[in-house]
């Protein structure tokens, strides 16, 4: 299969991609635009292999994609290009805005107008992966789960993009049959994630001695998906998927954001038994929380297991054990980033 991804610079893209050319014999074409959150480090593993291709594009470029297109000649596109910070979305909507909607409506145009192309013969195979987030059906209550079918009632200029590019996919379906595929994923954690994240920032945060900011009073509830479990699903998605479905992609992992902070804090205990911030708990500081914040997300993923066999392989133990690990591995990784566009100053305060 010859595949385009957008956004695979990104820590789900650039997970996406390195278990394709690992385990699969898929073409990837990788077009990111390098934006603070594109590093093409974190494809170091896979970018010297044969199959892996890289484009320095912008996804509301249309010509530029058009002519991606035709050379390339690819069989279906993985669409993950987003920005995808709440916080940065509250300080500055009119990128999630360009990206995340005018960047798809022009993703899908090119797509739709290079599949209408193709032969009879290579049309039917082709498929539009529409990669989206559980923030668009907003804030669950303390009980209750999100299904496909679950209304969108986005709270954050980020989840107002995303739904908005979901909705999108689907009208480009429905309209003009474009073969398309859509899934919904909850926070995805672990290894090469931007440290701008709660997770990567806590580590990061706790091996300097600085402070843990926890938003509120810690309470706010999430799913958490590793990585690597995610990039599976995908797989699964664009290539077994029923075209015109959705699929919600969970870890089954619900945590406060005060749970994970203090497992973090242990883990990092038991693993650095000399530091000087030991016990790390004691960095803990709550602050003021993000405007708007939802209460509780959390994902039926029953649909893809019955449908596709899919269930994550890694229990919330297991991969924060390794994602803490892959910090402490790859100092170099992430102290570039650090020394570069963020520092782990507060952000989303409007």
């Amino acid at each position: 299969m010859r595949l385009i991804v957008t956004g695979g610079a990104g820590f789900i893209g650039s997970a996406v991609i390195r278990y394709l050319l690992t385990t699969t014999d898929t073409v990837v074409m990788n077009i990111d635009k390098l934006t603070y959150a594109g590093n093409l480090d974190s494809l170091s593993p896979v970018s010297n292999n044969s199959r892996y291709h890289f484009a320095q594009v912008d996804i509301v470029d249309a010509a530029a994609l058009q002519q991606l297109f035709l050379e390339f000649q690819p069989e279906a596109v993985m669409h993950l290009a987003a920005e995808s910070h709440v916080d940065r979305s509250i300080d500055g909507p009119a990128e999630f805005i360009q990206t995340n909607i005018v960047g798809t409506y022009t993703l899908l145009e090119v797509a739709r107008r290079y599949w209408q192309g193709l032969d009879s013969e290579v049309q039917p195979r082709f498929r539009f992966h529409h990669v989206s987030t559980d923030e668009v059906y907003g804030s669950l209550g303390k009980t209750g789960l999100f299904t496909e079918t679950t209304s969108y009632q986005p709270n954050s200029p980020y989840s107002a993009s995303k739904a908005s590019s979901d909705h999108l996919v689907r009208a480009w379906h429905h309209t003009y049959q474009l073969p398309v595929v859509t899934s919904n994923c909850s926070n995805n954690y672990g290894p090469y994630q931007f440290p701008e994240k709660l997770i990567p920032l806590i580590i990061l945060n706790a091996l300097e001695g600085k402070a843990l900011p926890v938003y509120g009073q810690g309470e706010n509830i999430r799913d958490w998906l590793y990585v690597d479990d995610h990039a599976r699903a995908l797989y699964l998605v664009l290539t077994q998927g029923q075209l015109g479905e959705t699929y919600n992609i969970g870890g089954h992992n619900e945590k406060t954001n005060l749970e994970v902070v203090h497992t973090l804090c242990q883990i990092l205990d038991d693993k650095l038994p000399h530091s000087p911030y030991r016990p790390h708990q004691q960095l803990i500081t709550f602050v003021t929380d993000r405007p708007g914040h939802d209460l509780r997300y959390a994902i039926d993923a029953n649909k893809i297991n019955r449908t596709l066999g899919w269930q994550p392989q890694e229990t919330f133990a297991s991969g924060l054990d390794k994602t803490v690990q892959w910090y402490l591995d790859n100092r170099d990784w992430w102290q570039r980033v650090r020394d570069g566009r963020y520092r782990g100053e507060r952000l989303g305060l409007g």
